[in-house]
């Protein structure tokens, strides 16, 4: 099966063929860990997590370099703001930002290297571009070293914009034009001599673009597969990285990926409107597996708005599929399919969806076709349609990393709990109904109904799923 791809350098969706058969390298730009992860570093992280694993599922091997950018002028702020070390306060946050990926079943990348362990490579890439004619040191003679964006003409060619009009360019009497940008950041007096290194230009710390630059060519080489990261970053990170690794000679990424931002009740988040929203916040309103599948419930180019209510709904619509899961297991424990089989072929119109553009929510209403008739062949006692139907679903949820087993006993015991407390009112209800005692068994209904707990009344049994 072959996948596609939007690859935002060109605008269009392409089909992804890796450089080596069955080799796939991807880099992604992680975190800069000046404060704790917000919801929009949840969903780039889990873009890209699934991305890989889906590409494994189809047969390659995936390196996933995801970075740590731990030394920046945001981590050196508000370390001074907080009165701590710059590098503790950045090692205090990766590791918050590391519990909350695996809280969300986000596997660990293949490599995770962080940007000060990486200083020598970053200085034999800035010596390249100087001698390629790239890159100059300071007018002024100062130890910043600058990129020639004059001197590429392609530079732009990301974003498709001419250098003249790129907003945010910062004129420096000690750089030949506003649009160069920093490789090379000299010293100063008011920061740290810790957050410096010794160089050939004198003392001074990495700009953040031949961060990643420096980082993705040492563990993918100068030509790899895919480049991701969050739509923010297209300019002028992405911009800036692409022109300077080109202009050292490397091919660089054959594809650029980039997922779209999170708004809150349709507003950027910003620190100045105040409504950010940090993973706490989320895990503290749902389970962390119920947040998962609220990230993955929008397409990752699409914009993904955050409102209260959003996680009720994914509670809800989860609760469907595990309902039926758990109905499955419970219905077809007695019969010859109890065991699930492992030896399935996944779903063609699941697999299609994923195939194109990674395509979640496409994939997503196919699981739930899937167990509105899956719910229909138990209630007509078609065992064998019913636990393919299962197996399915279960196949379906371990690729999106929502399967029950992923999740171990905490999410499993939470649902027994329930079905014991629904199943003990199913008895009351079916009393009642035998004794003709009408106003019980509706009642008992209605309450559950108005609880978000649905009940179907099959030939042998009635069975409840969340609606």
């Amino acid at each position: 099966m072959t996948m596609k791809l939007f690859d935002t350098r060109t605008q269009a969706l392409v089909e992804f063929q890796p450089i080596r058969p069955g080799q796939v390298g991807i880099y992604v730009c992680g975190p800069t860990v000046q404060s704790a992860p917000h919801i929009g570093h949840l969903r780039s992280a889990l873009v890209y997590d699934l991305m890989a694993s889906w590409l494994t599922h189809l047969g390659n091997h995936v390196t996933l370099v995801r970075n740590v950018t731990d030394i920046d002028d945001k981590v050196l702020e508000k370390a001074k703001e907080q009165n701590k070390e710059w590098f503790a306060l950045a090692y205090e946050n990766e590791l918050g930002f590391s519990a909350d990926f695996a809280r969300l079943g986000i596997n660990p990348p293949s490599v995770e290297p962080r940007a000060t362990g990486h200083i020598t490579q970053m200085l034999e890439l800035i010596d390249l571009l100087i001698q390629r004619g790239h890159a100059y040191q300071a007018l002024d003679g100062s130890a910043n070293v600058y990129f020639d964006t004059a001197s590429w003409p392609q530079y732009g060619e990301l974003t498709n914009q001419d250098p003249a009009d790129m907003e945010g360019a910062e004129v420096a009497a000690d750089k030949k034009r506003a649009q160069d940008f920093a490789l090379w950041k000299a010293a100063k007096d008011s920061e740290p001599i810790s957050a410096s290194w010794n160089s050939k230009y004198g003392r001074g710390r990495p700009g953040w673009h031949i961060e990643c630059s420096a980082m993705a060519s040492y563990y993918l080489g100068e030509q790899f597969d895919i480049h991701g990261g969050g739509l923010d970053l297209r300019f002028p990170h992405h911009e800036n990285e692409l022109a300077q690794s080109q202009a050292a000679g490397h091919h660089f990424a054959n594809h650029w990926v980039h997922n779209s931002l999170v708004t809150v009740a349709g507003q950027k988040m910003s620190k100045s409107l105040g409504n950010s929203v940090f993973s706490g916040d989320l895990f503290a309103l749902a389970s962390p597996q119920v947040v998962r599948y609220y990230l993955l419930s929008a397409h990752y180019r699409s914009v993904l708005d955050y409102q209260p209510s959003v996680l009720q709904e994914a509670d809800a619509a989860l609760g469907r599929i595990l309902g039926f899961v758990s109905r499955a297991a419970r219905e077809l424990a007695p019969t010859q399919f109890a065991q699930v089989s492992e030896q399935i072929e996944l779903d063609s119109e699941f697999a299609a969806a994923m195939n194109d553009d990674l395509n979640v929510p496409a994939a997503l209403a196919v699981l739930h076709e899937l167990v509105r008739s899956g719910n229909a062949d138990l209630d007509e006692n078609r065992i064998r349609e019913a636990s393919s139907k299962r197996d399915q679903a279960l196949k379906m949820l371990e690729i999106l990393g929502l399967s029950p087993k992923q999740w171990g006993s905490e999410v499993s015991d939470e649902h027994r709990a329930l079905d014991a407390l629904i199943q003990k009112l199913i008895e009351q209800r079916n009393l009642a109904r035998e004794s003709k005692d009408w106003a019980s068994a509706d009642r008992i209904r209605d309450q559950l109904s108005q609880s978000g707990i649905e009940l179907s009344d099959s030939q042998n049994q009635t069975h409840w799923s969340l609606s």
